[in-house]
Formats: C-alpha cells, sequence, structure tokens
C-alpha cells in the first residue's frame, strides 16, 4: 500500500476535517442565511463573518460556536477561496473539547444549507460527490487515473462497491445514509458496474487492495493511515437490496477510527482555529485579557531589571575611567632621551595604565598569585 515520504503529524482526536467545492453562486451569501437560521433553531450558539481585511481578499472566514453530546463544546472555522472556474473551494476544520464522536452533528452540515440546489458537496481534486454514489469511468485507464488522484492528500474516506448484477432504485442507495452524521460528509462511495471489475482490480493494484466480486473495500488513502491492513477493511458481500450493509459500514467505522495523518492544508487551518479564534465568549475575551496584562507585566519586570543592570554597569565604568584619570593626571611626565622616538597616545595611555595596575593593591589572580608577581613575571 502506499506510504508517505516524510512523517506527518496525526490528526488530534478531538479534530473534525473535510474539505469540498461550491459549484457557483454567491457562496457568502449562502453560508450567513445558512448559519443565521442555525442559530435561530439554537442548533449553533453565535457566528461571526470575519472582515475581509483580516483574511485577505481572495478568503473569506466564518466562525461558529455549538454545544453537542449534552454540552461538549465544539469551536469550528470553514474559510473559502477561489477554485477553478466560477468555483469556491472550502476547507472546514473544528475541534471539540473531548475526543470527536461520529453520532454529534457534521460541521458541514451545520454551515451549509441541506438545500438541493446548493451545490456544496463536492470533492475539492474530482468532481465527485461527498456522501453519494459516484459510477467510476468506462475506461480501465480512467478509473485508474481517477482513484489515484482522489485518495491523494488524506482529506475523505474513500469506499469501492462492485454491484455483481444490474442493480434497481432500491440498490442505488448511498452507503451514508447508513453512517452516522459525523461521518456521512467525509465518504466518498465510487460504484463499479458489474462488468468492471477486473479493469478495477488492475486500477487498483498499486493501492495493495482488491475488490470481492460483489463485495466492497475502504481505500487505504494517501498517505495510508497506521494500522491500515487490506483484509480488515474487505466486505466480501454487498447486498445492494436497500437493506442495511452493516458489514460495510462497520468497515466505514473502524477506518474512521484509525490514527490518521493530517491530511494535506489541514496543519494551517487547525493552526488557525486554535491561535485566530475571535468568536469569543464573555468570560474567554476576560481570560484572554488578563493574559495580556499578566504577560504585559512580566515584559516590564524584565525591562526594569535590564536598566537596573545597565545603570550599575555605567556607574562602575565611570568610577573606573574617574579613576584612571586621576592617576594619569598626578603621575609626573618623562622625559624623552634626545633621538628617542615619541610615543604615540595609544603607547602612552597603555603606559599610563601600567602605572596605574601597579599603585593599586594586589589582587589574587586566578592561579592564586598577587598581581605584582604577575607584572613582575611579565617584565621578565
Amino acid at each position: 500500500m502506499p506510504t508517505s515520504d516524510t512523517a506527518r503529524p496525526l490528526t488530534p482526536a478531538t479534530v473534525w476535517l473535510a474539505r469540498g467545492r461550491h459549484a457557483s453562486g454567491a457562496v457568502e451569501d449562502v453560508l450567513r442565511r445558512s448559519l443565521q437560521r442555525r442559530k435561530d433553531d439554537g442548533d449553533i450558539d453565535d457566528f461571526l463573518e470575519l472582515p475581509e481585511a483580516g483574511t485577505g481578499p481572495a478568503e473569506r472566514v466564518f466562525e461558529a460556536r455549538w454545544r453537542a453530546g449534552g454540552g461538549v463544546t465544539v469551536r469550528a472555522r470553514l474559510s473559502v477561496t477561489a477554485g477553478a472556474g466560477d468555483r469556491r473551494e472550502w476547507l472546514l476544520a473544528a475541534e471539540a473539547e473531548e475526543p470527536w464522536n461520529d453520532d454529534w452533528p457534521s460541521p458541514a452540515a451545520l454551515f451549509w444549507p441541506d438545500e438541493p440546489e446548493t451545490a456544496w458537496g463536492e470533492d475539492a481534486t474530482a468532481r465527485l460527490s461527498l456522501g453519494e454514489i459516484n459510477p467510476l469511468p468506462r475506461d480501465d485507464k480512467e478509473v485508474r487515473r481517477l482513484l489515484r488522484s482522489a485518495v491523494r492528500g488524506g482529506w475523505h474516506i474513500h469506499v469501492v462497491v462492485h454491484e455483481a448484477m444490474t442493480t434497481d432504485d432500491r440498490g442505488r442507495v448511498p452507503v451514508a445514509r447508513w453512517l452516522p452524521p459525523g461521518l456521512r460528509h467525509r465518504v466518498v462511495e465510487h460504484r463499479a458496474a458489474p462488468q468492471q471489475l477486473r479493469g478495477l482490480n488492475w486500477a487498483l493494484r498499486d493501492s495493495g487492495v482488491e475488490v470481492p466480486r460483489g463485495g466492497a473495500v475502504v481505500l487505504p488513502g494517501t498517505p495510508a493511515p497506521e494500522g491500515y491492513h487490506a483484509g480488515d477493511f474487505s466486505v466480501r458481500a454487498v447486498f445492494l437490496d436497500g437493506t442495511e450493509p452493516a458489514d460495510l459500514v462497520d468497515a466505514v467505522r473502524r477506518f474512521a477510527a484509525l490514527p490518521r495523518p493530517l491530511p494535506d492544508g489541514a496543519e494551517e487551518s487547525l493552526r488557525a482555529l486554535r491561535e485566530d479564534w475571535h468568536l469569543l465568549t464573555l468570560q474567554e475575551e476576560l481570560d484572554r485579557q488578563r493574559g495580556l496584562v499578566a504577560m504585559y507585566a512580566e515584559a516590564l519586570e524584565a525591562m526594569t531589571k535590564s536598566r537596573d543592570l545597565y545603570r550599575e554597569a555605567a556607574e562602575r565604568a565611570h568610577e573606573a575611567l574617574a579613576a584612571y584619570q586621576q592617576t594619569a593626571a598626578a603621575a609626573p611626565p618623562r622625559e624623552q632621551p634626545s633621538g628617542a622616538p615619541v610615543a604615540s597616545p595609544l603607547q602612552q595611555i597603555t603606559r599610563t595604565f601600567e602605572r596605574f595596575k601597579a599603585i593599586l593593591p594586589a589582587t589574587p589572580s586566578r592561579d592564586g598569585e598577587s598581581a605584582d608577581a604577575h607584572q613582575v613575571r611579565s617584565e621578565r
């Protein structure tokens, strides 16, 4: 199976991540209406749209806060950037105060409206629908190219289902319908027609997995999560008769519980969620201001201490300079022998300093000798 060349940090257990693409239209207006409706209905506590000047002209950011699972606070940040054509790509990072529970509401469903005409649930790397059935292309090479590009980055859970025979309407139900809310917008389901099994497994051979006839497999993705073994996430038979595919649902849930590396580009969004959060409660704002006061007090104390040390050093330097000047003025001038070169100012200062050292009390040197003994040894 594919492995990552470099070690990447794991996704924290408290974090929920998703990425997608909005087909077209005024994305900001859609998000404002949806979030306001969620707030009015009590689904979220509050939301905030960051000013454009603070996020850059090419990015719009929305923050929201709600409580899940009986009082667990969840903070979420959704950023929207320009994509190909008139499409807008979005990235959503949410973090709870406790490890994430997939039975909690999907953060994506709380930001985006549940409206068929609002096409926001599209994979950002390929034109694949999140939580819906995506028929595989007829060409084997296209299948291989699609699956290799779709799983790259580690954003979604990709499931491949093979139809043992052509299904009716009862069999065209996506697996996401039976998944808990927290997984429905993280799963991309690929559906292979009966005659595509051989070409499908040829396309998947680089992934180290194989789809059983009439069965399914959860793809490892790139990079693969730690602890992934193909046999553990392969389902031998999926009955597409409208009943719950319990084995496949179990495989998807177990895969979602594996420690997974952070997807490409998620690290910056998670950092912004944690360090650049604006939607604060009154108590959080008070705690933040107290923290700033404590930080400024520490900085002021350090500056005061540095100032006192500098002042003390300057006073000692002035005292030493005054003593040197007094000693130099008291020393009698020495006549230069005829024809002797006149000493330079630097040499005069050096000699005066040597005389100044000679009249000072002897101080022990590092090896225990007096300064006078050290001077005698130097003259020798």
